[in-house]
């Protein structure tokens, strides 16, 4: 799933032909790098790449006075059909990324257990942090969001509250977890020394 193509594609579809620096403008007017993955530094090299693999063909080029020219591109039948792909594989596929806080959970060092409650209330608030500014965010920006565009924001707003009450529950049982860490990490054998290698 390439949510930069979803955007070029469906942009080209919706909107009609366009250059690279009018695609640029769009994703500025509706702050996509605050709700997808797609950086509008990087749809020049997409346009490219869409183009060689048949999915938008140059239609005309521009030039606006002094400006160089810009090649306007318009979506293919081979573009829409990608399009439609993709639109079905982003509105279907389940994308829950693995968290490395995670796995840093399960490996504690036993000889810092006491700060593991300090830290998890400096990644509380910084999540509290996060989800403000980001509601500032959607605030400033909802005049300008469609109702779709406006689900989108609030639905990375409800990400970070579900993260927010996990990390609560977690701080609520750090007594529990630092207990049984100390008691596994007693019953623990000790490692096994390398044997030597006999000398000859």
């Amino acid at each position: 799933m390439s949510p930069l193509r979803l955007f070029v594609l469906g942009s080209l579809d919706a909107r009609g032909a366009m250059h690279g620096h009018q695609l640029r403008l769009l994703g500025e007017e509706e702050r996509i790098h605050l709700w997808t993955d797609v950086s509008v530094g990087s749809l020049y090299g997409a346009l490219k790449r869409l183009a060689a693999d048949g999915l938008i063909a140059e239609e005309r080029v521009e030039r606006e006075g002094a400006y160089p020219e810009r090649q306007v591109y318009a979506i293919t039948p081979a573009g829409r059909e990608a399009l439609a792909a993709l639109r079905e594989e982003g509105l279907r596929a389940i994308r829950l990324k693995h968290d490395p806080f995670d796995l840093a959970v399960t490996r504690l060092d036993p000889e810092r257990l006491d700060e593991l409650a300090p830290e998890l209330e400096r990644r509380i608030e910084a999540l509290q942090t996060l989800l403000a500014e980001q509601q500032e965010r959607l605030d400033r920006a909802r005049p300008h969001l469609s109702l779709a565009e406006t689900w989108v924001m609030e639905h990375r707003s409800d990400r970070v509250r579900s993260e927010i009450a996990s990390h609560e529950r977690l701080l609520a049982a750090v007594p529990d977890i630092v207990a049984d860490e100390r008691r596994r990490a007693g019953a623990l054998p000790e490692p096994v020394a390398p044997r030597k290698a006999p000398t000859p």
